[in-house]
């Protein structure tokens, strides 16, 4: 703990860490959040998939473009504009009454215009500490991290299902304003220049690291959806066991976060801190109780922080600080498009096999998850092999 103490001692990290997650705070919010709205004005979780869905797409669309757009226009006139639109539209379908095709472009817009915040911290972390200090700024960073992933969720389903759908919305667009606008103002942002992509679009996904980081994440955070939609479905009439159980997922992430995230990565590291949600949701689906589902979902969150963490590191470690924004632009869009599609597919199989069906989603995104980091080593030692001497 002493030294990331020292982190936050370094000029300006303690600012740039607390302004960008309230900045991306929503981003653990907005699934969760839409998923109740429309499933609460439809009564399907199938039609909430289907805007989930589109939120996704662009989400898909706009990580990359975003990110490449900061190293051309700048970081603040980019943040800006995209912070504007995604709040008004995530209002827009707090506040009007829409069809369901009205939803879904709204929807559309929303992840078209999602702030590429994560793309530009991460970029910025190279230029606030000495490169020996980086693992454990990311470490600490996927530790905070969790407070956005898995205390979003917490916080939505406790204010949706508690008092307002509507509200939930609401606040999501608040806090998209307000932490965007403390983000914006920091004058560390000012002092990074971002320095535009010289490849094709999407050319920085041949690098290893970077397509491996953007498929693992898009798989753990799409595990980690199609768990809380589980547990919403499983507890959200009523209640705040919900809340409850995901503030504990959360607590086991973020304590397996700071312990071990900032350790040295071995071959099958990822691949170990995913199969902690396979463990967890498979139990969770022999369970139906609210001790055993909590029980449960803390195996399943122990993995997550570390894996970002891992991820991040491989990142980081390989890409130049010209390639960094899009990269992690990339990183960024996998983590948010497995989030809205995890959630998207577990509502669907939720309609047909109750909350069981949720957890299966994730069971399945955890396997793959467990076996793409695996594969990518053996590939990795293979062609090492063969490499003329």
């Amino acid at each position: 703990m002493k030294s990331y103490r020292e982190l936050l001692r370094t000029q300006g990290v303690l600012r740039i860490v607390l302004s960008q997650i309230v900045a991306r705070f929503p981003s653990g919010m907005i699934v969760l959040g839409l998923l109740i709205h429309v499933e609460s004005i439809f009564d399907s979780y199938g039609s909430a998939g289907l805007v989930l869905a589109m939120t996704s797409i662009g989400q898909g669309i706009a990580g990359p473009v975003t990110s490449r757009l900061m190293g051309r226009l700048g970081a603040r006139p980019v943040l800006v504009a995209t912070t504007i639109l995604c709040a008004a539209s995530l209002a827009f379908i707090a506040l009007v009454d829409l069809p369901l095709w009205g939803y879904m472009a709204v929807g559309l817009l929303s992840g078209l215009s999602f702030p590429p915040v994560q793309p530009a911290v991460r970029t910025m972390y190279p230029k606030l500490v000495e490169p020996a200090k980086l693992p454990r700024m990311f470490s600490l960073d996927a530790s905070a991290q969790e407070i956005i992933w898995v205390m979003g969720p917490m916080v939505i389903t406790l204010i949706s299902i508690e008092i307002s759908s509507v509200l939930g919305l609401l606040v999501c667009s608040a806090l998209l304003v307000v932490g965007g606008a403390w983000f914006i103002s920091a004058p560390e942002l000012g002092e990074v220049k971002f320095a535009p992509s010289s490849g094709q679009l999407g050319a920085v996904l041949k690098r290893g690291p970077v397509l491996l980081a953007t498929v693992a994440g898009f798989l753990l955070l799409g595990g980690v959806a199609a768990i809380e939609a589980a547990i919403v479905s499983r507890f959200g009439e009523g209640g705040i066991q919900a809340g409850m159980i995901l503030a504990v997922m959360s607590l086991a992430s973020l304590v397996a976060g700071f312990g071990f995230g900032h350790r040295p990565i071995g071959r099958f590291t990822l691949s170990i801190w995913i199969s902690t949600i396979v463990v967890g949701a498979t139990a969770a689906t022999m369970v139906d109780g609210f001790w055993g589902t909590l029980a449960a979902v803390a195996v399943a969150g122990i993995g997550i922080a570390p894996a970002l963490a891992v991820m991040f590191s491989m990142v980081a470690e390989r890409i130049s600080f010209a390639e960094s924004a899009e990269a992690y632009g990339w990183a960024n869009t996998g983590q948010l498009v497995g989030a809205a599609l995890g959630s998207a597919v577990a509502g669907f199989l939720i309609d047909y096999m109750g909350s069981d069906g949720g957890f299966w989603v994730a069971v399945a995104f955890a396997v793959v998850g467990v076996v793409v980091p695996a594969v990518f080593v053996q590939v990795r030692d293979v062609r090492r092999r063969a490499r003329p001497s």
